[in-house]
């Protein structure tokens, strides 16, 4: 509970005044490209301030000269209907053009934020989604970027605002200097509003936007995992810790709503009455000695009221203002992330030939700390399969890991082909490389494109030709459709064996020189398994396969097994020289097989 206040607090902290002009000049960044369209919205703001000025004198002087001295004529009062209707219309017009093209630039400034976060989690190394919740990467692409939307639009409000403020006042100032200085006396109370506001509101939306993320977080959980929440009857509990989160977003929400409900309308408008009646009083005393006319006290109030009323949207809007300075803060905590993919050599150039893989003296730690891997050596030549068998947390999928460049590991060299593996492009590995994981993943779409993975370079013939070679056509034929058969999210209409084969297809279909099969048939029966046993040792062939198997009977044939433990090689050898040994890999046969077998 303790670590949970201090990490509340520390996001409650509102953003220090530099850190949020830093972060407002990078979102503008995304402004810059449509500059020009921006510009021609910055005219319509301008044309309708001209309006907004014109269209109050235009009726100061209709009261002053004509109806005061009763001289209104039917062409006069139509001419200035239509003077008037003309000005409106003109008001209009601009209004929606600086709009449209203000919001217009925004969106496409959001889609392209949008795009360089989605580009920037595709370049980040897997230790990073270790570290970050899939819930909060997720509310980052989709709530956080959308407020740019949003942000973008302040401006416009900021814009059309502080050209109302100054145009009003320098037109009051030319009809009653005195009373325009009356009305400039409340501007620094607005501006300590303005900023008390901006002080407080950093924090409450800043608190709000980290729990809408941990909201984000147990949803996404909860979804992925309705099936074992469901199995083991987790609904209450489950439900009480989103009900918690929610509590507390709606507690962060409601002090946002306290918060606007405070310092946005209510406050500019008592102010804008207080100045009004500043105003009225001022014209009642000038006209105990003077003559005031009718149609500069309507003049100069509506004035004074597009003075305060833009105060009152900018005030509205600085809760958006808010809002984007504090989800740009969290979108640059991941576009400034260095938690690469590893980087490959300079220049590496070189090409795959043979699939020859050797470790030396790798170690490996997933935190930099802690190593996970010890001193590991092993030599797999071209064609031969190496097994890496052990208990769970030994070390197995790590070195895995490290061969498939996931992982930046520390000490030693992993060479293939006798090169060492950062001269190789990335693109170089992963096309020569296959690799098969234990939990399958099929895309929304078809068989056929799940196999290809959408490589258009892969004919129908190939897609056919690597599914009956893993015995997978036996069952994609029957579906209606046969490959063009439709395959919703995750594949869940198909078996955990139906996906497997599908994934063996996928890898077959690239023709790799490297396999790597990280318990690639623990989620198939006994029966599939035997189908496709036949089919991985024909792929094998020519072929360098790293295997990780838990089933030990699947890797008999296998040129060499490393029996991990703890992160290092403690047993090393074939099936048969590690069973007269009678060591570990002895012990783990014996349990699968029984004292009959071995006899």
């Amino acid at each position: 509970m303790a670590d949970k206040n201090q990490y509340q607090s520390a996001w409650a902290q509102s953003i220090p005044a530099r850190e949020q002009l830093k972060i407002i000049r990078r979102l503008f960044t995304y402004a810059k490209p449509y500059k020009r369209q921006f510009g021609w919205a910055i005219v319509g703001v301008i044309g309708m301030s001209a309006m907004n000025i014109a269209l109050p004198f235009i009726l100061q002087e209709y009261m002053d000269r004509y109806l005061r001295n009763l001289s209104a004529t039917t062409a006069v009062i139509l001419g200035v209907a239509s003077l008037y209707a003309m000005g409106t219309i003109i008001k209009a017009f601009t209004q929606f053009f600086q709009s449209f093209l203000f919001q217009m630039g925004s969106e496409r400034g959001l889609e392209d934020a949008r795009r360089q976060l989605f580009a920037k989690l595709h370049k980040l190394g897997m230790r990073y989604f270790d570290q970050t919740p899939a819930g909060s990467i997720v509310s980052r692409v989709t709530n956080d970027t959308m407020t740019f939307a949003d942000f973008a639009n302040v401006w416009l409000t900021i814009l059309v605002g502080l050209t109302s403020i100054v145009t009003s006042f320098v037109t009051m100032l030319i009809m009653a200097p005195k009373v325009a200085g009356l009305v400039l006396l409340f501007l620094p109370i607005l501006m300590f509003v303005v900023w008390y506001y901006n002080h407080f509101a950093s924090k409450v939306y800043r608190h709000m936007r980290e729990r809408l993320s941990e909201l984000n977080t147990k949803l996404n959980e909860s979804i992925e995992g309705i099936q074992i929440i469901q199995q083991f009857r987790q609904e209450h509990r489950i439900s009480d810790e989103f009900e918690e989160i929610n509590d507390d977003y709606l507690r962060s929400r409601r002090m946002m709503i306290r918060t606007n409900s405070i310092f946005l309308g209510s406050m500019i408008s008592f102010l804008y009455s207080l100045a009004l009646v500043v105003v009225l009083a001022a014209f009642g005393v000038t006209s105990l000695h003077s003559f005031v006319a009718a149609g500069m006290v309507y003049a100069f109030t509506t004035y004074v009221q597009n003075f305060f009323n833009p105060m009152t949207n900018m005030m509205d809007n600085l809760t958006f203002l808010q809002d984007g300075v504090v989800a740009g803060s969290r979108i640059f905590r991941i576009l400034d992330s260095e938690e690469y993919a590893p980087a490959q050599n300079p220049g590496a150039h070189a090409v795959m030939q043979q699939g020859k893989i050797e470790f030396r003296h790798v170690s490996f730690a997933y935190d930099g700390e802690h190593e996970i891997l010890h001193d590991i050596s092993f030599v797999a030549n071209p064609g031969e399969t190496v097994a890496l068998v052990g208990h769970t947390g030994s070390g197995k999928s790590s070195i895995i890991n490290v061969m498939m460049r996931f992982y930046k590991f520390g000490e030693g060299q992993v060479l293939i082909d006798d090169v060492d593996i950062r001269d190789y492009p990335a693109e170089e590995l992963r096309r020569k490389i296959g690799l098969v994981l234990q939990d399958s993943f099929m895309f929304y779409g078809d068989i056929s494109s799940n196999i290809r993975l959408y490589n258009d370079s892969i004919t129908d013939e190939q897609v056919m030709a690597a599914a009956k070679f893993v015995q997978a056509d036996r069952f994609i034929e029957q579906l209606p459709g046969d490959y063009q058969a439709k395959v919703i999210e995750g594949g869940s209409q198909f078996s955990s064996g139906q996906r497997q084969l599908i994934s063996f297809a996928r890898t077959v279909v690239t023709d790799p020189k490297v396999l790597v099969l990280d318990e690639a048939t623990a989620n198939i029966d006994t029966e599939t398994e035997n189908l496709i046993q036949e089919g991985l040792r024909r792929l094998r062939q020519g072929r360098t396969t790293i295997a990780i198997a838990h089933r030990l009977s699947t890797i008999k044939d296998a040129n060499l097994i490393l029996v991990l433990d703890a992160g290092r090689i403690v047993e090393r050898g074939t099936h048969d020289e590690l069973l007269a040994q009678k060591g570990r890999y002895y012990d783990m046969y014996e349990l699968q097989t029984g004292h009959d077998e071995l006899d």
